[in-house]
């Protein structure tokens, strides 16, 4: 005895082309009645929280460029290490500098200018919170290094490793620590900003 199974119900809805009923977004026809052109999705930047965000134009020559200046400075970093190795050994250990009082005034102008900025910006929540916070961290440094290694006597070397481990490098902790959270502040408000712009995020 043979048993006939009922036709399949979806049969119908398939014609002589074999395309079904349901419409198919990749098979659209355009007015003329030929297939649709795709459509390029515009060139996207990764942000934290899974956003894509697009941008004007390609970020390749982009790319390659920095990937072209981090060879550059690489070589440079190379070239330091003789440099470095024979400068410990030629310089003497000491040495009468000229204009003392201008380098150091200089320097604590450009210390107060980038701290002042710095303090605007963590305020303000800029964006330029990153860049100022690690400007000013690094100066930090440099003034803690030359001031504890430069100091002429050993009670004014002991008051600025004292000034250093107290007042600099803490600052400059701080300061590491703004860099990053700040960076992380911004691209957490690009973020906000393309999830409220449907536009901005890259189609799925």
């Amino acid at each position: 005895m043979t048993t006939h199974l009922p036709d399949d119900p979806r049969a119908d809805s398939t014609d002589s082309t074999g395309s079904t009923g349901s419409t198919d977004v990749t098979g659209a026809t355009g007015s003329t009645g030929g297939p649709a052109e795709p459509v390029s999705a515009p060139p996207t930047v990764p942000v934290e929280g899974s956003v894509d965000v697009p941008v004007p134009g390609s970020l390749a020559p982009a790319a390659g460029r920095m990937v072209a200046v981090g060879w550059v400075f690489a070589v440079l970093a190379a070239l330091m290490v003789p440099w470095t190795a024979y400068l410990a050994l030629a310089l003497p250990g000491s040495h009468q500098a000229a204009h003392y009082d201008l380098a150091w005034g200089g320097f604590d102008v450009g210390l107060l200018a980038v701290l002042a900025a710095t303090a605007i910006a963590a305020v303000r929540r800029s964006r330029w919170l990153p860049v100022s916070s690690a400007a000013l961290a690094t100066m930090l440094l440099v003034d803690a290094w030359f001031d504890v290694v430069t100091a002429p006597t050993r009670d004014e070397q002991l008051a600025a490793l004292a000034m250093a481990l107290l007042v600099e490098l803490p600052l400059a902790a701080v300061c590491g620590w703004l860099a990053v959270r700040g960076q992380s502040l911004l691209e957490h408000r690009i973020a906000l900003r393309a999830r409220r712009r449907p536009g901005l995020r890259h189609p799925s």
